[in-house]
């Protein structure tokens, strides 16, 4: 049988439009819940992922990310709305969900190391627990990253102990409250959108944070201290549901594998940047930089190795054999 050129010609615009039609067709579509705003480190990174995804993908998985729990998803609800599929991926901080999941405390355990080269050998040891206990709640582990450590950021200057004594300081998790209670601090647990002005109305005289959470509030408004205490480098992770993760080819959660491995990887060097640009940029704006005194750090590792052995006497013995490695 025999077809005119411009039959031909029709014959294949109508096939490349039925392969427009059925790739779009497959085109899978997913919120992210990403819990800080859009300047966020962790924020930036879980769009960067989802750039990386759609290209990788070829544009066959577009993940949608939404800044500052705008999904209405936030703290230790997280595991469970990824679980039951409410959202099909979030951004959580690892601390937030420890009650859930005991071996998601082990980041923002106080002073367990105290630089990113030690942050990070105890990410890649606790790893496969990490992975292993989000299959246990329905999810896919895809990357972690740290927070820039944490300090005390405070109107008074806190280089001893005897400084922290009645002082009320915003934590962000049940480890910080207690390491605070334990050097004579009053701890505050409260929302971030909160902070900024229970500072300005004296409600609290400090908080547990980054000197890049500190900066990203403009706390040199407020605030006039900010102490190296080395607390933690607190993880934040990326999870999907496993239901979600299932719908995808092969190569499609090859791809997105792919994108978890490079976006981790720059997150951790991010971080290190932003610490340092941070440090400098608070400083420019009048807060003083202090460092603790020998005696404050023997205090402060005296109030760790406390919380350490509370973790550990709930810790699951594979937990307990890895992190026995890193009590010093």
């Amino acid at each position: 049988m025999k077809y005119s050129v411009k039959t031909i010609i029709n014959m294949l615009l109508a096939f490349c439009f039925l392969l427009v039609v059925s790739a779009q067709a497959k085109v899978i579509r997913m919120n992210l819940n990403a819990i800080y705003g859009p300047t966020s480190i962790h924020t930036k990174g879980a769009m960067k992922f989802a750039k990386l995804v759609k290209k990788y993908t070829h544009g066959t998985v577009i993940i949608t990310v939404y800044p500052g729990g705008s999904l209405g998803f936030k703290g230790p609800e997280l595991l469970r709305a990824v679980r039951d599929g409410q959202v099909a991926m979030s951004d959580i901080l690892m601390g937030v969900v420890s009650g859930s999941e005991h071996v998601f405390g082990v980041s923002s355990l106080p002073r367990l190391v105290k630089n990113y080269d030690e942050a990070w050998k105890l990410y890649q040891a606790f790893k496969p627990l990490y992975e292993k206990a989000c299959l246990k709640w329905n999810q896919k582990f895809l990357y972690a990253a740290p927070w820039p450590p944490s300090g005390l950021v405070t109107k008074n200057p806190v280089t001893k102990t005897s400084d922290l004594k009645g002082l009320k300081i915003r934590t962000y998790d049940k480890n910080g409250a207690k390491f605070l209670r334990l050097l004579g601090a009053n701890a505050i647990s409260m929302p971030w959108g909160e902070v900024y002005s229970a500072l300005r109305t004296n409600l609290i005289n400090g908080v547990l944070t980054s000197a890049e959470s500190a900066k990203n509030g403009k706390f040199w408004e407020v605030l006039n201290y900010f102490t190296t205490i080395h607390y933690a480098y607190p993880l934040n992770m990326v999870t999907i549901n496993l239901d979600y993760w299932n719908a995808l080819s092969p190569e499609q959660q090859k791809a997105m594998l792919r994108a978890a491995r490079e976006v981790e990887k720059a997150q951790w060097e991010y971080s290190k940047q932003l610490n340092t640009k941070a440090l400098q940029i608070i400083k420019q704006h009048g807060i003083k930089i202090l460092k603790p005194t020998p005696q404050f750090e023997k205090d402060m590792d005296r109030a760790a190795q406390e919380l350490i052995k509370e973790f550990l006497s709930k810790a699951s013995p594979e937990e307990k054999a890895i992190l026995e490695k890193f009590v010093k």
